[in-house]
C-alpha cells in the first residue's frame, strides 16, 4: 500500500502545471514576498519551542544577542562583539543602534531581565534549564553585559544564538494574545488566525539597508500538496518543507528553483513511564528492528540516508564511523533483546506521529510494520501538528516519531534531545534520566580543549547507544522552493537548516 501511495504522489507531483485564467503572479504587491508556511504556528511566544513554522516567524520579528551567518558561523546580532574573559565569564558588547519596535533602545538591563525571566522558577522557556547554569548577569554600563556561569561553558555563545533565546522588550504590554515587542527586521501588522500573518519592514532596524523587502505575507498550507500547487501556480513566492515527491518537479520547472540541504533528521523518542519502555533493552530492540532504507525510500523518495546512531553528521569532528552504525538493522538481535527483557512475544503500544506532514506519517507507517515483524504491535495515532506538539510536551504518548535538527552544529546541540534533566519537551523522551550521559554532556560543554572535547563526546555516544534515549531513523534532505525572481534567501547548512528564516532579512524579489 505504501509503495502504491508513493507512486501516486510522485506521479501527481510530476504533472505539468496548467495556469488558470488569472495568474497570481500579477497580484503580488511590489516588494512583498508571499511565503507558504507548512502550518500556522501554534504559538509565537519567543522563548517556547513550537515548531519550525513558528521559528521562521520568530526569526522575522525578534533578534537575540547572537545568531548565525549563512555559512553557519556565529555572528553578532544585538551584540556587536563577544569575548571569553575566563572559563566562566563571557562579555557581550551591545550595538549602539539596536532598537525595539517601539523605538526604545536595547540595553544591557533589558538583556539581564530576559535571561532572568527565562531562568525563573516558573518559566516554561525551552532554554530554562540551560540558563540555570548562569550565576550572575552584570551590567557595567548600558551596552555591556557580563555573564558569569557556575562552571565553564564553552558553548554559551551557541545557546545565545538559538532562536529560543530572543530578547524582548521588558516593558511590552501584557495580556491574552499580546506578543512581546521584538527588535527584528519586521513587525506583525495583522493576522488571520489559522490562515495568514502579515508583516512590514521595521524602518529602524539596526542593519543598514535591511530588510530588503517591504513586507511579507505568510500563508499557512497545512496540506503539502496544496503548498506545492501554490508555488507552482504563483500564489506564493517561496515555500518551506518541499515534499520529497515534489522535488524533481520543482527542479524541472523553469520558473522555480529548489534549495535543499541535509541536516534535519527523523528519530523515535519514548515515554519511559509507559509499560516496558523504561527498559533500555526494549528501546535498543526497537532500534535494531527498523530497516532505515525503507524509510528513506518511502518517506523521502531516496533523498536522504539511513541514520543508525546519534545524529552526528559525517564530516563533523565528533563523527565516528563505527558508532554511527550502533543501531543498525538486525531483527534477530531485536528479538533477542526482547527475550532478554522478558518479552519473548513482544507487546502492544502506541506510536504518535502526525498526518499533517507526509514524511511523519510515512515514517510512522514503516516503523509500525517493522516493529510488528519483531512482535511489537504499535497503534498509530495521527493528530494534526499542533495536537502532536501538545501531546508530546505533556508526555501523553508511548513511542513518538519526531523530526528536527540539533540546536546547532556542535555536539552539544544534541543535548536538547537526550538530556532528561531539561524541561519537558516534545523533542525528547519523557520520564527518562541517564545520569552518566548527563554528566558527559556537561563535561563536554565545560571543556575548551578540542581534542578532549572529542573524546568526551565519543564516550557520550557510546553511553547513548547503550541506553537509547532516542532511536535514529533517517537523515533527510530539507528543501525550500522559490520563484527565480527571489534572491538572497538561503537554506542554512546542516543542523542550522531551521534557522533559514534569518536570511529573509537579505531576501529581495524582483
Amino acid at each position: 500500500m505504501q509503495t502504491s501511495r508513493r507512486g501516486l504522489l510522485a506521479a501527481a507531483a510530476a504533472l505539468p502545471f496548467l495556469p488558470g485564467a488569472s495568474p497570481a503572479w500579477a497580484q503580488r504587491s511590489p516588494g512583498v514576498l508571499r511565503f507558504g508556511l507548512s502550518s500556522f504556528p501554534p504559538s509565537l511566544q519567543p522563548w517556547a519551542n513550537t515548531g519550525t513554522a513558528a521559528a521562521t516567524v520568530k526569526l522575522l520579528i525578534h533578534r537575540g544577542l547572537l545568531s548565525y551567518a549563512p555559512d553557519g558561523k556565529l555572528r553578532g546580532e544585538l551584540a556587536e562583539s563577544w569575548s571569553n574573559e575566563n572559563p566562566t565569564t563571557w562579555v557581550f558588547r551591545l550595538r549602539g543602534n539596536a532598537l525595539f519596535h517601539n523605538g526604545e533602545p536595547v540595553t544591557a538591563a533589558d538583556v539581564k531581565w530576559n535571561i532572568e525571566q527565562i531562568a525563573a522558577e516558573r518559566s516554561t522557556a525551552y532554554y530554562r534549564a540551560e540558563m540555570q547554569n548562569v550565576a550572575a548577569v552584570e551590567t557595567p554600563d548600558a551596552r555591556t553585559v557580563r555573564i558569569t556561569t557556575k562552571s565553564p561553558i564553552a558553548t554559551l555563545p551557541n545557546w545565545l544564538a538559538s532562536y529560543h533565546m530572543m530578547m524582548v522588550n521588558p516593558r511590552s504590554p501584557t495580556g491574552a494574545g499580546v506578543l512581546p515587542i521584538g527588535a527584528g527586521p519586521f513587525t506583525i501588522t495583522g493576522q488571520e488566525r489559522g490562515t495568514s500573518i502579515d508583516l512590514a519592514a521595521f524602518d529602524r532596524y539596526y542593519k543598514p539597508g535591511q530588510p530588503k523587502l517591504r513586507g511579507l505575507r505568510l500563508i499557512a498550507y497545512a496540506d503539502e500538496n496544496l503548498r506545492v500547487s501554490a508555488i507552482r501556480a504563483g500564489d506564493v513566492d517561496l515555500i518551506e518543507y518541499v515534499p520529497w515527491q515534489a522535488m524533481a518537479a520543482i527542479e524541472a520547472d523553469e520558473r522555480l528553483k529548489l534549495d535543499a540541504t541535509n541536516g534535519p533528521f527523523m528519530y523515535l523518542n519514548f515515554n519511559a513511564t509507559r509499560p516496558h519502555l523504561g527498559d533500555a533493552r526494549v528501546r535498543r530492540a526497537i532500534g535494531h528492528a527498523i530497516k532505515r532504507d525503507d524509510i528513506v525510500k518511502v518517506a523521502f523518495f531516496g533523498r536522504g540516508s539511513a541514520l543508525e546512531g546519534l545524529p552526528i553528521a559525517p564530516g563533523s569532528e565528533f563523527f565516528d564511523e563505527t558508532l554511527s552504525k550502533g543501531q543498525a538493522y538486525d531483527p534477530d538481535k531485536a528479538k533477542a533483546l526482547l527475550r532478554e527483557a522478558g518479552l519473548p512475544n513482544g507487546f502492544s503500544t502506541s506510536l504518535l506521529s502526525t498526518a499533517q506532514y507526509g514524511m511523519h506519517k510515512d515514517t510512522a507507517e514503516v516503523v509500525q510494520q517493522h516493529l510488528a515483524a519483531v512482535g511489537i504491535q504499535a497503534e498509530l495515532r495521527l493528530p494534526d501538528w499542533a495536537t502532536r506538539v501538545n501531546l508530546g510536551n505533556r508526555g501523553q504518548f508511548d513511542i513518538a516519531v519526531m523530526g528536527t535538527a540539533t540546536d546547532n552544529n556542535d555536539a552539544d546541540g544534541l543535548n536538547s534531545l537526550i538530556d532528561g534533566s531539561l524541561s519537558p519537551s516534545y523533542v525528547r523522551s519523557a520520564g527518562l534520566r541517564i545520569p552518566k550521559l548527563e554528566e558527559l554532556m556537561q563535561a563536554g560543554r565545560a571543556e575548551f580543549d578540542a581534542a578532549k572535547r572529542r573524546e568526551i563526546y565519543l564516550e557520550a555516544q557510546r553511553v547513548a547507544l547503550q541506553e537509547a534515549p532516542l532511536v535514529g531513523l533517517a537523515w533527510r534532505s530539507q528543501g525550500y522552493a522559490m520563484a527565480k525572481s527571489v534572491t538572497g534567501f538561503q537554506a542554512m547548512p546542516g543542523a542550522l537548516n531551521f534557522f533559514s528564516g534569518i536570511t529573509l532579512e537579505d531576501t529581495a524579489i524582483a
